[in-house]
Parts: structure tokens; C-alpha cells; sequence
């Protein structure tokens, strides 16, 4: 006896699907501000850091947004007092995903 026939056995009047449940993802929209988001680079004990600064909207929206440039750069980081702090020095690649996503950036320190 399979598992298929104990479970009619337990449930007679369930029917197998083998098809996946649909389910819809809503794409959560980002506001879009008017000033610049700031990228800054700084050194914090002896390491490269990539801050972002400057964003206008809900927090969880930032954190959001965080998750996401993490993800694409495949790098640590984290959010903390309304910034997002990257590991290493990434200013152009997230400049260059901030301005896709219909952000302004502006490049700040060295």
C-alpha cells in the first residue's frame, strides 16, 4: 500500500491536484522623491563601506529597497538610523540600480 492509497483511505472525499496553487504577487511601488538620494563611501575600521542616505518614504519601503541592492550585489549589509550601510565599495553599481529604479543619486566623498 503507497502513500496515495493510505491517504484516501484517511480523507475519501479529498481530490489530488497537481497543480500549483496560484497566487498573486502584488509589486510593491517605491516613492519616488524629488531630492537625491546621497551615496556616500566611507572607511569604518579599516573596511570599505557604501552608505545611502536620504530616502523619504516609509522605513519598511527603505528596507525594502535595501534588501533588494543587497540581493542584486550578492554582498552583507545592513539598516540602521535610516541608512543603508553596504560592505565594500559599490557606489556605481547602486547609483546605477537607484537611477533605474527612476531614483536621483548623488555621489559623495572620494
Amino acid at each position: 500500500m503507497d502513500l496515495q492509497d493510505q491517504l484516501k483511505k484517511l480523507f475519501p472525499d479529498h481530490e489530488v491536484s497537481f497543480e500549483p496553487e496560484k497566487t498573486e504577487e502584488v509589486a510593491h511601488e517605491l516613492l519616488i522623491q524629488k531630492e537625491p538620494m546621497i551615496c556616500k563611501f566611507e572607511k569604518r575600521n579599516g573596511k570599505p563601506t557604501t552608505i545611502i542616505e536620504g530616502y523619504d518614504g516609509d522605513e519598511e519601503d527603505f528596507k525594502i529597497l535595501a534588501k533588494e541592492i543587497k540581493t542584486k550585489l550578492s554582498v552583507g549589509g545592513s539598516f540602521k538610523d535610516g541608512a543603508i550601510i553596504i560592505q565594500g565599495n559599490y557606489r556605481d553599481k547602486i547609483m546605477q540600480i537607484l537611477q533605474a529604479k527612476g531614483f536621483k543619486t548623488k555621489r559623495v566623498g572620494g
